[in-house]
């Protein structure tokens, strides 16, 4: 049994990923900091904190910004801009998707809106060359949020770029039948 919270605080050997509103007699790891803009940046909890049940409303509204995007759902959005139904994505990591070949095909690059997309600045969509043979499992473009949060309002309007046609295509080659006739002659 622990003798005081700071050794029940220094006991603790390794974090785990958990909901928050499970984490009811759990030891926080590290402050946990609020930002609002002009009126406070401090932390609310600090670290070795153990969480009671009246925290959680608390640390469910901390960082809450309706008019933000964290970059791992914006870089969902980009992929969603950039990919046809010939890709997949790969998983999401600190802003990052690529965007993954399904199969063997022309790839081709709508090189203005690609080019609108990276102008709006916080985000970008880096792609191989167009016109060029991809194969099954090649890797074709990779997106990128640079912040941590993105206005949300800044990602539908890159969205409207693409008008849900999106910046790469994969054209599948096709096999085709052909027959040669020789009437003898």
């Amino acid at each position: 049994m622990w003798k005081s919270l700071k050794d029940r605080a220094e006991g603790v050997k390794e974090m785990k990923r958990m909901k928050t509103t499970e984490a009811v007699g759990q030891v926080l790891c590290h402050d946990i900091t609020q930002i609002i803009p002009g009126v406070t940046k401090d932390a609310v909890f600090r670290k070795g904190h153990i969480i009671r049940e009246e925290d959680i409303p608390v640390l469910l509204s901390v960082g809450k910004d309706e008019t933000m995007m964290h970059e791992n759902d914006a870089a969902e959005v980009l992929y969603r801009m950039t990919a046809n139904e010939h890709m997949h994505p790969s998983d999401v990591k600190e802003g990052k998707i690529e965007a993954i070949a399904d199969t063997e095909g022309l790839l081709k690059v709508d090189r203005e809106k690609l080019k609108k997309v990276n102008a709006f600045g916080e985000m970008m969509i880096a792609t191989r060359h167009g016109n060029t043979v991809v194969k099954k499992g090649d890797k074709l473009a990779g997106t990128r949020i640079i912040p941590l949060v993105i206005k949300k309002d800044k990602m539908q309007e890159a969205e409207k770029i693409c008008d849900g046609t999106p910046i790469l295509k994969i054209l599948p080659f096709t096999v085709k039948k052909s027959s040669d006739y020789h009437n003898g002659k």
